[in-house]
């Protein structure tokens, strides 16, 4: 993504794990070395711990204060809500999307179906008739662990058909198997093993097609795996942020461990360029500008998909949209923050001295008293109504006219979630030479009771000065009891 970059890397992992102290180590090594950019595939699995007790996010919080953008993976944990993890405000978290390229490899039963599965194996193909098909619940290991599938071949096994669980909805993971295999979705191997049962003598053979790059199925879509928000422990900062490739993406690797969150390395090589386009802009800046730029609509025009439901997916699974390197050199406005608006943030969140004093110990959370964890000047909106009765939220925000045009007028537009009224206050910013930045207040009001009927409703707010789209997801959390029943 980012070619001639010079890269460093710090070993913060070995075989038992990754300790707290060489993870900071890491971190410590490359803001030591001046680096631009740190890319991190690190993070917790299960409920994202307090930032305080999170190591890789006091790492974070150490780098991004030097000025180094920190990207990292929303994690493999999905797709069931609040399993995102880094997810701090000062990470750029990013949830892992398809690419228009598939390494298909059908299942061909002895009736004619045919199901389409995923592999990169790329060996001697199998024959074309068809063979004997055996169900391995019903003879052998119910569990297939990595590396231990060539007893397939010593059983006399011709190949394997396994099947993906039934979260993962319509996606399979490809491997590059050493004998012949094909992944299938869990809906696919459930009509497979329905032939099985009712068929005297079921036989099958599978057809490896390689490298298909094509518009069907349309692409991006989110992967199943990735991690979802909301924001576990402050639910009003808006996460994932963004989503990259970090599907069947090729890569080189030792054999020794396949290798993992490669899209971490899509959007930190995307930073780089930015950092190196615009070396004047905050971590945050580059943040904003790939968040406020980022689509929404897969290559046939609908809605970025799910692959876990095979529905359009959500903001909390794509966050603001898939990221755009050519839009982002030219965001029009960006959002801003730096450390003390960090610091104020975990003030806001309720945090003692001793956990505050973990990112920076001369604070004093008593000045910064009446500070909203809502109201950090975040390029997304996040809003939670814990309650029946009707509940009015004001969130604020600061941005700053980074266009060619130093007098350009921006003018909202509002996309209101379900159950909600969107208010916001001024609707039209006005810029000069010698002002830069404006202010502006957005209110989020209920409608009706009982208006809604899923616990999360989107929508969007968008700026615009007819050459630059600026867009902002907004997303409502609701409380159970209000939650109307299908």
């Amino acid at each position: 993504m980012a070619p001639g970059a010079r890269i460093a890397v710090y070993k913060a992992c070995w075989e038992e794990g990754c300790a707290s102290s060489d993870i900071l180590a890491a971190f410590d090594e490359a803001i030591a070395d001046g680096v631009d950019v740190i890319s991190v595939s690190l993070g917790a699995v299960g409920n994202a711990p307090e930032f305080y007790d999170d190591t890789t996010a006091v790492g974070a919080f150490r780098a991004v204060s030097k000025g180094i953008v920190v990207s990292a993976s929303a994690g493999n944990s999905g797709p069931g809500d609040s399993t995102a993890c880094n997810i701090a405000p000062w990470f750029l978290t990013v949830g892992a999307s398809t690419l228009n390229r598939q390494f298909p490899a059908d299942v061909i039963l002895g009736n004619g179906e045919t199901f389409t599965g995923t592999s990169l194996y790329a060996g001697e193909p199998l024959a074309a008739n068809k063979i004997p098909l055996v169900y391995g619940g019903d003879v052998g290991s119910k569990v297939c662990e990595e590396g231990k599938l060539n007893a397939t071949m010593l059983a006399g096994g011709a190949g394997a058909i396994l099947a993906s669980t039934e979260v993962y909805g319509e996606q399979a993971i490809s491997s590059p198997h050493v004998h012949p295999a094909t992944a299938i979705p869990f809906a696919a191997a459930e009509k497979i093993r329905k032939y099985i049962t009712m068929q005297n003598s079921p036989t099958a053979t599978i057809v490896f097609r390689g490298t298909v790059v094509g518009p069907t199925p349309p692409s991006p879509r989110m992967a199943a795996f990735s991690s979802r928000g909301p924001n576990f422990r402050a639910p009003e900062i808006f996460k994932p942020d963004v989503t990259a490739p970090g599907v069947d993406i090729l890569a080189a690797w030792t054999g020794a461990n396949s290798p993992t969150e490669l899209d971490g390395d899509t959007r930190s090589g995307i930073a780089a360029l930015l950092r190196q386009n615009r070396p004047e802009w905050s971590p945050a800046t580059i943040k904003s500008a790939l968040m406020t730029t980022a689509y929404n609509a897969d290559n046939a025009g609908g809605v970025i998909g799910d692959m876990s439901t095979g529905d359009a997916s959500t903001p909390f699974a794509r966050g603001a949209g898939h990221i755009d390197p050519n839009r982002a050199v030219d965001p029009g406005l960006v959002y801003d923050a730096g450390a003390e608006d960090y610091i104020t943030f975990l003030c806001a969140l309720g945090y003692t001295a001793e956990q505050v004093a973990v990112f920076d110990s001369s604070t004093n959370c008593s000045t910064r008293a009446g500070s909203s964890a809502g109201d950090h000047n975040y390029p997304a909106f996040s809003v939670v109504f814990t309650s029946n009765k009707l509940v009015v939220v004001r969130q604020r925000r600061v941005v700053r006219n980074v266009g060619g045009d130093a007098r350009a007028t921006y003018r909202a537009k509002v996309t209101a979630p379900d159950g909600v009224r969107v208010t916001v206050i001024p609707r039209t910013l006005r810029f000069s030479a010698t002002q830069k930045t404006r202010e502006y207040v957005v209110t989020f009001a209920q409608r009706i009771f009982g208006s809604v009927t899923k616990n999360h409703t989107f929508g969007s707010i968008e700026w615009s000065d007819r050459k630059h789209s600026v867009m902002s997801p907004i997303a409502i959390t609701w409380p159970e009891s209000q939650v109307a029943d299908m």
